[in-house]
């Protein structure tokens, strides 16, 4: 549960009735995305108000006609889904710059320059977004905006989703200590030793070439090889 003091009021209004809840901003917002989030981290607070900032409770005979229940995680359920959060300005811009920074990383890692079969750096991504005006919403996931968000930085710099097929030659001394990095990186398609080097086929988003050679590289000395299977 979040503290008091960095909670928010998430609000419900109908027929002349007010109720509020105390609530994580971020976590709340999670929720209201379709997010697995449990209600415990999104409440501040077991109660509900009438007013939140003067500490004025709801009766408990009106919150049982109001919502048919007086269990705070379903009195939670129906204000995140049909109410509003309230949310300073400040509060609200870092929550739309992290969430921003969400769908770039998301596209970073995903998504090539189709030309050069190359990844796009996050920020020429960004500055393609600031450059197509692209609004962020926070009540929905950063994956949900994705779509969205290359359909409309398209026209700026050349770039689509694409997953790549890599073939790996190991020496047999740094097999071992690879194991979890590659399955970390993408599916690991096909394996097999010959001699005292392990090959390995494997499929992998296509932004994460760069990190991943680099990662490899840093890894195994340099002593690894890598093919792109066309």
């Amino acid at each position: 549960m979040t503290s008091l003091e960095d909670a928010v009021v998430a609000r419900i209004k109908k027929a002349g009735e007010t109720y509020e809840i105390l609530v994580d901003a971020e976590q709340a917002y999670k929720y209201k995305a379709g997010d697995q989030v449990d209600l415990s981290d999104v409440l501040a607070s077991e109660f509900v108000f009438k007013d939140a900032a003067k500490a004025d409770k709801a009766a408990e005979e009106n919150i049982q006609k109001f919502f048919q229940t007086t269990e705070i995680t379903e009195i939670a359920k129906i204000i995140l889904e049909k109410g509003e959060i309230q949310l300073t300005a400040e509060k609200k811009k870092q929550m739309l710059e992290a969430k921003r920074k969400q769908v770039v990383a998301t596209i970073a890692r995903n998504a090539i320059n189709p030309q050069t079969k190359t990844p796009h750096p996050p920020e020429r991504i960004s500055k393609a977004m600031d450059e197509a005006k692209v609004h962020i919403e926070l009540n929905k996931s950063a994956k949900e905006q994705v779509e969205a968000v290359m359909k409309a930085i398209r026209p700026i710099i050349p770039i689509k989703f694409e997953t790549v097929q890599l073939a790996v030659k190991i020496p047999g001394m740094h097999a071992g200590k690879l194991y979890h990095m590659l399955r970390e990186y993408g599916s690991v398609k096909k394996e097999e030793w010959k001699g005292e080097n392990q090959y390995v086929v494997m499929e992998m988003p296509g932004g994460l070439q760069d990190e991943f050679y680099s990662q490899l590289n840093n890894r195994c000395h340099g002593e690894a090889e890598v093919k792109k299977i066309d």
